[in-house]
C-alpha cells in the first residue's frame, strides 16, 4: 500500500502488530537471508502441529492470540515466542490446561 493511502499510525482501530505504512518501517530493508530454525523454534512448531491435529488449535486462533499480545510483549518476542504465547493463551482460554497445571509443569 503506498504511504499516501496507508492508515495513519495513530488511526483508531489500528493494532500494534499492523506495521504496514508505519513511517519507521517504510525504508527498512527486508532481511531475505535464510535463517536456521533453533531447537526452540522446531519444538514450538511441533507443538502447534500436534494441537492442530487434535483439533485444539487453528490458524485463526493463532493469529488472534498473536495480535492480542501487548505491544511491549510483541516487540520483545521472537516469531516463535509469539506463537508460543498465543498457544498458551488459547489453551488456557479453552480449559485444555489450567494456569496451576502450567505453573506446576514449568516449576
Amino acid at each position: 500500500m503506498p504511504p499516501e493511502t496507508a492508515l495513519p499510525e495513530t488511526a483508531p482501530g489500528r493494532s500494534h502488530h499492523d506495521m504496514g505504512g508505519v513511517t519507521q518501517f517504510l525504508c527498512a530493508p527486508i532481511d531475505k537471508e535464510h535463517h536456521e530454525l533453533t531447537r526452540f523454534d522446531r519444538q514450538v512448531d511441533a507443538l502447534r502441529q500436534v494441537l492442530a491435529i487434535h483439533g485444539l488449535f487453528s490458524t485463526d486462533e493463532m493469529r488472534r492470540g498473536i495480535e492480542s499480545l501487548p505491544a511491549e510483549v510483541y516487540d520483545a518476542s521472537s516469531y516463535y515466542q509469539r506463537w508460543l504465547f498465543s498457544m498458551v493463551k488459547v489453551m488456557l482460554e479453552k480449559g485444555v490446561v489450567t494456569e496451576d497445571e502450567l505453573r506446576s509443569a514449568l516449576a
